[in-house]
């Protein structure tokens, strides 16, 4: 068996499809079969049932689980720590949304840097998907999102509440206007944000990320909605003005982490973010 097949199997088990582990994949539906169909001759065994819902783990599928994720991790971290200097004893991997990156992460990676100096860090920018997949694979140690789903062997825990405030690039806007940038964050949003605003004509600017509809309004003019933490200072600047008495959502992040884990500094990393969550000073090691 190869790490290909092993990758496939690993995404196909996160996706519940083939289907949607060749999107994942970026490969085509007949890929996926053929690797998993070497993969069950070589292994002896029917890995999955496929049926109208999808794909699902037969028995012989979920004992190699386990194995298919070790298989993946091993190759990354060869892939990743066999180049590095002898002072390094470990390799962190951690992705998280860009919304996320800004300030915190960011606060975050400082503070690793200057307690664990012998931890080489791997830092992503990415969506929901990729980084379960990751996390799913044993690739990532670490992800830190909004709407995470749920996998054997993942624990999701809360982190802290977002507050997303409509901002704008004028100080006398009372709501969404013309040129309101609708930000995509999530189904959650999408009903809160459809019931505060049931006239609201479709938005002629749609943007996946906050960071993107942030630089639009900067740029160009307009409001959207985004993090309090991330406005914080173009408001105190003026760049930016909140839109008073318009509502403000709350919007949940995660972390996710493998229940078990060799990583020797994960428990660190995991308590610093925690309570850099909390407003505290970030414990000493």
């Amino acid at each position: 068996m190869d790490i290909e097949q092993s990758r496939t199997f690993l995404a196909i088990s996160a996706h519940g499809s083939f289907l949607g582990a060749a999107r994942q994949l970026h490969i085509t539906q007949s890929t996926v079969s053929a690797r998993i169909q070497r993969l069950e001759e070589e292994l002896g065994a029917r890995l999955f049932v496929r049926n109208r819902s999808g794909a699902s783990l037969t028995p012989a599928g979920r004992r190699f689980l386990q194995h298919a994720k070790r298989l993946v991790l091993t190759a990354e971290q060869a892939r990743h720590e066999v180049g590095l200097p002898n002072q390094y004893r470990a390799t962190l991997r951690i992705g998280g949304r860009i919304a996320l990156w800004e300030g915190f992460l960011l606060a975050w990676v400082g503070w690793m840097r200057h307690t664990a100096t012998d931890v080489a860090i791997r830092s992503e920018i990415g969506f929901e998907g990729d980084l379960m997949r990751q996390l799913v694979e044993g690739t990532l140690d670490i992800g830190l999102i909004y709407t995470p789903s749920h996998s054997p062997g993942l624990i999701v825990e809360h982190l802290f509440d977002e507050t997303l405030v409509l901002v704008s690039s004028r100080p006398d806007d009372v709501k969404p206007g013309k040129d309101y940038i609708y930000v995509e964050w999530g189904p959650g949003f999408y009903d809160k944000h459809a019931h505060s605003y049931p006239d609201l004509e479709r938005p002629p600017q749609v943007v996946n990320i906050g960071w993107l509809g942030l630089q639009l309004i900067l740029s160009n003019g307009g409001s959207c909605f985004l993090p309090a933490r991330m406005v914080e200072s173009f408001i105190a600047t003026g760049s930016l003005f909140r839109v008073a008495e318009t509502p403000e959502y709350i919007h949940p992040a995660y972390m996710v982490y493998p229940r078990e884990s060799d990583n020797p500094v994960l428990a660190q990393a995991l308590e610093g973010l925690r309570q850099l969550a909390k407003n505290t000073p970030l414990p000493e090691y």
